[in-house]
């Protein structure tokens, strides 16, 4: 069976979303055009002109107030964006009214140039024409709020301090934790325990899926013992040692609850934190962490770094912290669509067809605690191999099936 690169029924979802946006918008911009064109009269007939500089000052303030209207409505009604607006919100809505005002000014210039050619009244000839700037302007101004100032898809990013009392909120959701291990019998009994006492606060219905991948040590006997005095920890098992992205598949394909949580082993994330992701998976398909002062060598890092950059322009995957293993999806995602990586390449494949496949996400500051046992094995040229080859391998796959999709 081949990858599935697109939802037919999330396309299906996602166009008609897009719809009913641009019928709101269309709504929005009726008022923003009643609101523009009242200004532009008041100013035209307390201030009469036919000069072609002064009409386009009088436009220019009508356009800015209805522009100001257009985006308080247009943020909370048609893309309902509920959180706290931001700098970066502002200056992109600057940008953009700054270049519908443009657009506007030149198709009126143009449009007043035409129309003085014809023996029309100057208080009709300017309204025409501002007409003609109107709705010349609807498609860039959309497009540019749609796409531009409120972004539905990446990247709302959030940092968030440690937790005073995670106890206050309670998941409507089910949640299934995946915790890939390998060797870590030193630290996996605390990192399973805790997390157990945080689910008990949070939700009555949740398991804990403990993937030992080939561990030479006793992860897997640990897990078992902890199994035999809790139900909701299940230890799945692979005879052989067959890599990070092996063990997540795995996981990934064993969830039974609603949304799926993965997280490391070695107890390097604190998973009270994951309470600040609960909210969000209400808005978005998944929640991806990005590591807050990572607790790393140089070495690793620059090797993030390096990948990061390498990932972003062979797929166009733009996310602050591409495998940080702490992310919260909807499981729906993991049902429908198959994974094929094994190595270190899977944080990419997922992400990779996520946003391929309309899904939404946003994405929220973790801290990085120092590792208190065990070896990381991220490192390890055997291991940067193996990711560089299924890039490439992959990617060239991908591409040919997207290529074979489209002309479909």
């Amino acid at each position: 069976m081949g990858v599935t690169l697109s939802s037919p029924t999330r396309s299906d979802r996602s166009w008609a979303q897009l719809l009913v946006q641009l019928l709101r918008f269309c709504l929005v911009g009726g008022l923003n055009t009643f609101i523009d064109l009242m200004i532009f009269n008041i100013l035209l007939w307390t201030f009469p002109t036919q000069f072609v500089h002064r009409l386009i000052f009088y436009n220019s303030v009508a356009y800015l107030l209805g522009a100001i209207n257009s985006f308080c409505w247009n943020k909370l009604w048609t893309f309902k964006q509920r959180r706290q607006t931001s700098k970066g919100e502002v200056a992109r809505f600057a940008a953009v009214t700054i270049l519908g005002i443009l657009c506007n000014d030149t198709l009126l210039w143009f449009a007043t140039r035409l129309l003085a050619m014809f023996s029309v009244s100057g208080f009709l000839w300017s309204n025409v024409a501002k007409i003609a700037a109107i709705a010349g302007t609807v498609a860039l101004s959309f497009i540019g709020m749609r796409f531009s100032v409120f972004t539905q898809n990446k990247k709302a990013m959030v940092t968030i301090p440690p937790p005073s009392n995670p106890h206050l909120f309670i998941t409507p959701r089910s949640l299934s934790v995946i915790l890939p291990a390998y060797n870590e019998e030193a630290v996996i009994s605390d990192t399973v325990s805790t997390i157990l006492s945080k689910l008990i606060t949070w939700t009555d219905d949740f398991e804990i899926i403990v993937v030992n991948d080939g561990s030479k040590d006793r992860t897997g006997a640990i897990v078992t013992e902890l199994s035999a005095t809790d139900s909701r920890i299940r230890l799945i098992t692979h005879p052989v040692n067959r890599g990070y992205g092996a063990a997540l598949v795995t996981g990934f394909e064993s969830v039974t609850k609603e949304t799926a949580f993965f997280m490391d082993s070695d107890g390097q994330f604190d998973i009270s934190e994951l309470v600040h992701f609960f909210p969000l998976i209400e808005e978005y398909d998944a929640v991806l962490g990005y590591r807050i002062n990572r607790q790393d060598s140089w070495m690793r890092k620059l090797n993030a770094w390096c990948w990061k950059q390498l990932v972003s322009f062979m797929f166009g995957i733009h996310v602050r912290d591409v495998d940080c293993a702490f992310k919260l999806y909807r499981s729906e995602f993991f049902l429908t669509h198959r994974l094929e990586t094994r190595g270190a390449m899977i944080n990419t494949e997922i992400l990779y067809k996520f946003a391929r496949s309309g899904y939404t996400y946003t994405e929220v500051g973790v801290h990085h605690l120092p590792r208190r046992a065990g070896q990381a094995t991220g490192a390890k040229p055997a291991v940067i191999l193996r990711a560089l080859r299924e890039l490439f391998v992959y990617a060239g796959k991908w591409y040919r099936e997207e290529n074979n999709y489209s002309q479909e």
